[in-house]
């Protein structure tokens, strides 16, 4: 048995296979304690633990604890002289206009900052050795005075040569072994001190709280006779052996997410789809990525919070625009969606938590498109006059009828989304238009059919369990490991052997790592330069074909080149020079077959399967709708406008829309030609 458990920030999704069966189960989030979900939605599917042998899970907890500032008292020791790095940031500004702005504020407080009189230089040799009698003395007592939970290590040149950071790495164990003690080297060995810092003292941050999440998950566990491999997602699209978080916490900050990202690709590329869009709408959030020819891109650096986070991540953009998204008036008087949420505890005002403002969950209430009768099969239950009520007020200051308000509302989210596809798509030389778009997420298929209306996107794919898909991911997910380097290379005569033994020892060392936490699984490898034409401050990512042994230095060039015009809509002569600034390993074993044919969810009632017409109200018009179970929608198909209920979500089908069974259970939407 194989179990997947995702905790959002509404829901806590669940996915049990087992000889082909498919079970799965929709609880709510807690909040305060998600293993306390995660718990509840294995009690909810009724699994044996016992019985499971492979049990995946990703969360939102090292996302949470820095956005809500709860991570561990943090230290972080740095080179003498470097002190400021985290009050200086980078001198860019994010909002150029913003008579007030303020720059994003670091996690580490200054006190908890301590400076040690080493230096190395800029190639790794040592200028300043470290007196280790007088710096365990030194550290002694700035760890015993401010009662730090984890320590950030973080010194100048390190990527270079480690050997400065293990030293101090080994005084703090023999003050305090249980002291968490985070190295740059290990979390992100590349160039660029300050994002390197800031990557390794968030990494610090959130590390006493995964650690705390974990021990009471895993101790739940076994009290449950639960004796599997237990693995944890990672924001780079693979998993990893959940006692490898002790050694790189921030590598699972959007696990969620990316397990999303994983099953669309999964799902969608079984019926024929290589290039998609995916559109994650859950209670919170929205989260889209694209991925051409089958691979999902990687980004090797983010932002959470205004911090960047240097390591390698599915490239994801997140708009705060989820079913539980308050909509709110601002002060020019104008109608707004998100991105504050009303989240789990109280969520939406139909929910009757005690949450009264009007959310766009229960917008869909209000128009229609929502049934209070069959919310998540049936099993949960809502309150369409509670709803109602959230947005009586928004209606009298605006002089709209509810209806239409709410039916405004789902509008604006709709438009906030397409900004965010935008930015995976067409500001990044894609046309929307030759990928499809695969829905998921408990409200991504209400939305999916009207947003590829405004991209101009013909198709649509519905995956089954479509509402937990992100658990999916999980069980389709790799074990994968990153290993990267900074090292400058200029691509002239010789360098290619080079080139070589720097991709070779990072999959030795990717190989080694792998090993020691468990995974002895036969291993694939992705290689990535990061590359760019001598003089310019920033590089190109550049994924190697798999047969990396056969590159040439013309091949290599010609990869650059393709890479830069894609971005830049230029590329140099080939005669101007270039340069590797820094190398990048995926070490990927690959996970367990996941079955073919997914059978879909739906509500138990037999009389439910019979084809009901009701109204909604959509694009400020009444219109006649038929509300049908997923089971009634056959390969021949039906034509919108049309409600599909599939347990874990509900599909729109607007007019001048079809949809159709595929040969792998997905809900294919395809849109018709304008008459």
């Amino acid at each position: 048995m194989r179990v997947g458990i995702e905790v959002g920030g509404t829901f806590t999704d669940l996915i049990e296979t087992h000889g082909g069966q498919i079970r799965v189960a929709k609880v709510p989030s807690t909040p305060s304690s998600p293993d306390i979900g995660a718990i509840n939605a294995i009690d909810a599917a009724q699994i044996d633990l016992d019985e499971v042998g492979d049990l995946i899970h990703g969360s939102t907890v090292a996302t949470n604890a820095v956005l809500e500032r709860k991570g561990g008292n943090v230290g972080a020791i740095v080179t003498q002289g470097t002190k400021d790095i985290f009050v200086l940031q980078r001198h860019s500004r994010k909002s150029i206009y913003d008579l007030n702005y303020v720059r994003a504020q670091s996690i580490v407080d200054e006190h908890n900052i301590f400076e040690i009189d080493e230096r190395l230089a800029p190639d790794g040799s040592i200028v300043t050795a470290i007196d280790e009698k007088r710096l365990k003395t030194d550290l002694e007592t700035f760890v015993a005075i401010n009662q730090l939970d984890s320590v950030a290590i973080c010194l100048l040149h390190s990527y270079v040569n480690p050997d400065h950071e293990r030293t101090v790495a080994g005084i703090l164990q023999d003050i305090d072994p249980a002291l968490s003690v985070t190295c740059s080297h290990e979390v992100s060995r590349e160039f660029r001190e300050y994002e390197r810092a800031s990557t390794t003292v968030l990494s610090a941050y959130v590390q006493p709280t995964i650690e705390g999440y974990l021990g009471r998950f895993v101790r739940t566990l076994e009290e449950r006779k639960f004796d599997g491999r237990f693995s944890i997602m990672q924001s780079n699209g693979g998993r990893m052996p959940a006692q490898a978080m002790g050694r790189n916490a921030i590598a699972a900050l959007f696990s969620g997410p990316a397990a999303g990202v994983v099953g669309a690709l999964g799902m969608a590329g079984r019926s024929g789809f290589d290039n998609i869009i995916t559109l994650d709408m859950g209670g919170t959030s929205t989260d889209v990525s694209l991925i051409v020819a089958g691979m999902p891109e990687l980004t090797p650096q983010t932002e959470i919070d205004g911090l960047p986070v240097r390591t390698p991540m599915i490239d994801i953009v997140t708009v705060g625009a989820g079913g539980g998204s308050i909509v709110w008036l601002d002060d020019g008087d104008f109608l707004r969606v998100g991105p504050q949420s009303a989240g789990a505890s109280p969520g939406p005002a139909s929910y009757m938590r005690g949450g009264t403002l009007p959310t766009v969950t229960d917008a869909h209430l209000i128009r229609g498109t929502l049934q209070a009768n069959s919310f998540l099969g049936g099993t949960m239950e809502v309150d369409l006059q509670s709803a109602r009520d959230s947005f009586q007020e928004l209606s009298g200051q605006l002089s709209m009828s509810v209806e239409d308000l709410a039916d405004s509302a789902i509008r604006i989210a709709e438009g906030n989304i397409v900004r965010a596809i935008q930015q995976v798509s067409t500001e990044r030389g894609r046309d929307p238009r030759d990928f499809a778009l695969v829905a998921f997420g408990g409200a991504g298929p209400l939305h999916a059919a009207r947003l590829a209306e405004d991209l101009d996107i013909a198709t649509v794919v519905v995956p089954a369990n479509a509402g937990v898909l992100s658990a999916v991911g999980l069980l389709m997910s790799d074990y994968v490991h990153y290993r990267s380097r900074t090292e400058r290379t200029a691509l002239d005569a010789g360098a290619m052997e080079r080139v070589f033994s720097i991709l070779n020892d990072l999959r030795q060392e990717a190989e080694a790592y792998l090993r020691d936490v468990g995974v002895d699984e036969p291993l694939t490898y992705d290689h990535i330069l990061e590359m760019r034409y001598v003089g310019q401050a920033f590089e190109v990512s550049v994924v190697l074909d798999q047969d990396v042994e056969s590159l040439t230095q013309e091949k290599l060039l010609a990869a650059f080149g393709e890479a830069h015009h894609r971005i830049f809509e230029f590329s140099k002569p080939k005669e101007d020079p270039v340069e590797i600034i820094s190398y990048r390993i995926g070490a990927r074993a690959k996970a367990d077959t996941f079955p073919l044919h997914v059978p879909g969810v739906s509500t138990p009632d037999d009389k439910a399967r019979d084809s009901k017409e009701l109204e909604i109200v959509e694009g400020g018009e009444l219109k006649k709708c038929q509300l049908v179970v997923r089971e009634m929608v056959t390969v021949s198909g039906l034509e919108g406008p049309a409600l599909i209920e599939d347990g874990t979500s509900t599909v729109f089908v607007p007019q001048n829309w079809t949809v159709r069974l595929d040969q792998t259970n997905c809900l294919i939407l395809e849109r018709r030609s304008e008459p």
